[in-house]
């Protein structure tokens, strides 16, 4: 089932146009992200459209955590080469943070690889590679091996020098901030796993928090960057048709946030 989706996100307002010579040019204003409908609001979000604030989170949670289809570590590989797969070329997928679009055939350890990147790091929370959290495609993404490296396990913030191969990604000694293209998508992942753990299935109750430098603990960083990237970088139709493949052939549950963007503020 493909979504049908009426935008009305991010919408942009022009001032009023200068008309005689010498006045400044017109600037962008963004207005709050407005309501997005979804032909899944009447049947898998029937039970959440309406609500906020923590009555949203628990109603989302019960939807994307009931009847979920679970993959071993070893069964991301195939499903990443499907969900990520470069729109222009079916050989290939197309690389978290850094945009490329590289072989389906090169996925491994070494230098010019791809591998698979856990946006949640997975230290944060102590959760592995584990069936579960450590294999949920939501967050799982394809990125190459030398700039997955480089993010390790790294909160998310903006600043830092550039990362090298990495598309516009950039990084210090605390923090990742994706290339702009992927800002949204990370956020959203990240908020997605916030909502789909939440320490009632043996694994740690995460939760975004303000701070970078987390270590072990269940928390990812920082919040407000995050809120602000979902808002700056929509879903894309990447993005969603990932949703869609996910829902459809691999765990049959969505990811909300790619549904309604709007549901990061509705919550936080």
């Amino acid at each position: 089932m493909l979504v049908t989706r009426m935008h009305r996100w991010k919408t942009v307002a022009l001032t009023t146009a200068a008309v005689l010579v010498g006045l400044a040019a017109p600037t962008l204003t963004a207005t709050p992200a407005a309501a997005t409908t979804t032909a899944y609001d009447s049947t898998y979000y029937k039970n959440a459209v309406g609500k906020t604030g923590t009555t949203l989170k628990s109603s989302l949670h019960t939807i994307i955590s009931t009847n979920v289809t679970k993959i071993s570590y070893s069964a991301v590989w195939n499903a990443l080469m499907a969900t990520d797969q470069d729109p222009n070329n079916s050989s290939n997928v197309i690389l978290l943070y850094s945009g490329v679009s590289r072989a389906k055939s090169l996925n491994g350890g070494d230098v010019g690889d791809w591998n698979r990147e856990h946006t949640w790091a997975k230290s944060h929370g102590d959760f592995g590679e584990v069936v579960g959290p450590g294999t949920d495609l939501h967050h799982l993404r394809p990125a190459d091996v030398q700039v997955n490296s480089i993010r390790g396990n790294l909160d998310f913030d903006n600043g830092g020098s550039a990362v090298t191969n990495g598309g516009g990604s950039t990084v210090d000694s605390d923090s990742f901030s994706p290339r702009a293209a992927d800002r949204g998508d990370v956020a959203r992942m990240i908020l997605y796993m916030a909502v789909r753990y939440e320490g009632d299935d043996g694994f740690a109750d995460l939760e975004p928090n303000e701070k970078v430098g987390n270590g072990s603990n269940p928390y990812m960083g920082k919040l407000s960057v995050l809120k602000a990237w979902n808002e700056a970088d929509p879903p894309s139709a990447f993005e969603e048709n990932r949703n869609n493949v996910i829902y459809n052939t691999y765990q049959h549950n969505r990811n909300p946030f790619i549904d309604h963007p709007e549901w990061v503020e509705a919550i936080w």
